[in-house]
């Protein structure tokens, strides 16, 4: 379970650190979500653990009318973010809680999130703050992992670590993978009052590394952010060094060229608020 302060403190400032290969990470995931979000016209969207606001910024250069508001929990990925949209008028980021955030002069008629809303420690009372913010019949879109198993980058670095060092994720439960029960999140946003709930399984190349030498690219990145930096970490240096070096064998058994992808799924998750209040 991870806890809101981590990325108010540590995990908020590697991931503001490491945000041009997250970026690149998710890149297939992106195109996909901004291709929702284009689908019909926007005025104002609120992109929810915005990160260091990709997402903000893609829509705010294809829509140049459009009032963009990136909200996360990390003062340094909202600094990372404010440092990219200085040419970007239309887009603002503010240090705000998804779950608790409202403003009086702006109300969203897209929610947007890429994998930004698996971290709530209530997520029907997150999700229905949001609803009761939003336009009547804004839509809801966002990303989120499938399970463990649709994920061979999660279960293939999960099967490096010493035995009994993981433990199978929850359903709800903040994370990397709560809300991969679809379900589960259907019934969560049916009880924040969401409708036309529909769900869409993508797959995507997780990129983890590229360049000339992708392989310790790919290392230094895993090793640096997300679950596998996390568990080795907690590692003592004889099981840290074996883990490393099964890590670099998992790698070049993914190389292509000057890249190593790691298959990856999620979900596609979309919602409207109701049609009045």
């Amino acid at each position: 379970m991870m806890e809101p302060s981590e990325w108010e403190g540590s995990v908020g400032t590697k991931w503001a650190q490491e945000w041009r290969r997250t970026d690149r990470s998710f890149a297939g995931l992106t195109d996909r979500l901004l291709g929702y979000a284009r689908a019909e016209p926007i005025s104002s969207v609120v992109d929810i653990g915005c990160g260091a606001g990709e997402l903000s910024l893609a829509l705010g250069r294809s829509h140049p009318h459009a009032e963009l508001l990136g909200i996360d929990i990390s003062q340094d990925l909202i600094e990372a973010a404010k440092s990219r949209a200085i040419n970007s008028p239309n887009v603002r980021f503010e240090v705000a809680d998804a779950a608790s955030w409202r403003s009086e002069t702006f109300t969203p008629d897209l929610l947007l999130s890429r994998h930004g809303v698996m971290f709530f420690p209530d997520p029907a009372a997150a999700f229905a703050n949001l609803r009761r913010n939003a336009e009547p019949s804004a839509r809801l879109i966002f990303s989120c992992f499938r399970s463990v198993d649709d994920n061979p980058w999660a279960s293939g670095l999960t099967e490096l670590l010493p035995p009994g060092m993981s433990q199978p994720p929850q359903s709800m439960v903040p994370g990397p993978f709560a809300f991969a029960d679809r379900d589960a999140v259907e019934a969560m946003l049916g009880a924040a009052g969401w409708e036309d709930i529909e769900f869409t399984a993508v797959d995507f190349a997780y990129i983890a590394g590229t360049g000339e030498d992708a392989v310790a690219d790919a290392k230094s990145y895993l090793l640096t952010i997300g679950p596998a930096a996390r568990a080795a970490a907690e590692l003592g240096p004889a099981d840290q060094a074996a883990f490393v070096r099964r890590l670099d064998k998992f790698l070049e058994s993914h190389l292509d060229g000057d890249l190593v992808a790691l298959l990856a799924g999620a979900w596609i998750v979309t919602a409207r608020a109701p049609a009045s209040r």
